[in-house]
């Protein structure tokens, strides 16, 4: 495992070997009846995480099969881990987990095409964020969920970008419609989400006001704060309305408090919130929320992020361009699963953590 005590920015162009093994068409890959994945078969904290020999999925029709050089660890891998909260369930199986390999984000090379597939052939280098499977050496995607991956990015910042990257997209630009000269709060600024909020908003032409934890000021100001918060001695609610949008990681502010930083017509948008109810999460204070914006002149928005291929094309130029570098705080494989995800658990994680399957 190779770590580090301190982010770090994984530039747009990686060493050689970090790159993605290319597949040509004349000579087909061969595709191993089983491979190591961490699994996790019921719904626990990451004690329950365990690195298996496990049988290879195969695509259907319509799906692809991609061999997974890298993926990141996110809060949802987390939150479908345990299963909190309980409302999720719903979705993601009652008493067992209906999928048991998590890692939602993807990079890596198609090995093999279902019927039906025209968009991607065998060797083409993808990226993505997938219905799970990224901690697993292989794993089927849908077409919708991933895109090519452009030239000279390197598997890391790939890896580390579509499930964060789409989230902060999606809430600054799609849902709270930035604009050139907008004046952005992002709360919860040196998380996987925050480190890209920062830079898109950035990107997008936004005066970016940051609020992180004193040991993050100097890297989330480095990558494009112009005002950074350290919660732990200053807050950012004195001063009145001053911000047109407020990307909110955290979801630790009352309405009263978050309307009075917003001006007229601005735009709240809660990408989470606090976990403290097991069985319903976020919604009770959201709900909240909602309620309090009913009578007021700004808008909010909560949203979970979807994966298309608009939004990813949009971030791999910006990789491209250099507008955004995913910051990493640590390469791991398969064997450092358990403790990324415990530090996510606990609210610990600044960055992102990568693993590579491989490793």
């Amino acid at each position: 495992m190779t770590s580090s005590p301190s982010s770090t920015p994984i530039p747009p162009t990686t060493r050689p070997e970090a790159q993605m093994t290319e597949t040509t068409p004349d000579r087909a890959p061969v595709i191993p009846s089983t491979m190591r994945a961490a699994v996790a078969p019921s719904y626990g904290t990451e004690e329950i995480v365990t690195i298996d020999q496990v049988e290879t999925p195969e695509p259907g029709e319509g799906e692809v099969l991609v061999h997974v050089g890298a993926t990141s660890l996110n809060a949802l891998d987390w939150r479908m881990m345990t299963g909190t909260p309980m409302f999720l369930r719903l979705i993601a199986g009652l008493r067992t987990p209906k999928r048991t390999i998590h890692g939602a984000d993807v990079a890596g090379t198609v090995v093999a095409v279902g019927e039906g597939v025209e968009a991607y052939s065998v060797g083409d280098r993808v990226f993505g964020e997938c219905n799970g499977g990224g901690l697993g050496e292989y794993l089927v995607a849908r077409p919708r969920a991933i895109t090519h991956a452009p030239a000279g990015i390197g598997i890391e910042a790939l890896a580390a970008t579509p499930c964060a990257g789409l989230t902060a997209i999606q809430g600054l630009r799609t849902h709270g419609g930035v604009e050139v000269g907008d004046h952005v709060l992002i709360n919860g600024a040196a998380g996987g989400v925050g480190t890209f909020a920062v830079q898109i908003a950035k990107a997008l032409g936004a005066e970016v006001t940051a609020v992180c934890s004193t040991r993050n000021v100097e890297m989330v100001r480095s990558i494009g704060a112009a005002h950074v918060v350290d919660y732990t001695v200053e807050d950012f609610v004195p001063g009145g309305p001053r911000f047109d949008v407020m990307l909110d990681n955290v979801g630790n502010r009352s309405a009263k408090e978050v309307l009075s930083v917003l001006r007229p017509e601005a735009r709240y948008v809660a990408v989470s919130g606090p976990m403290r109810n097991r069985l319903l999460g976020p919604i009770p204070h959201i709900a909240r929320l909602a309620v309090r914006f009913l009578r007021a002149s700004q808008t909010l928005k909560q949203f979970t992020a979807e994966p298309n291929a608009a939004d990813l094309e949009a971030l791999a130029e910006m990789l491209v361009a250099g507008e955004i570098v995913p910051q990493v705080q640590r390469v791991v494989g398969l064997d450092g699963v358990r403790e990324g995800l415990a530090e996510i658990g606990g609210s610990h994680v600044r960055s992102k953590i990568v693993v590579m399957p491989g490793r």
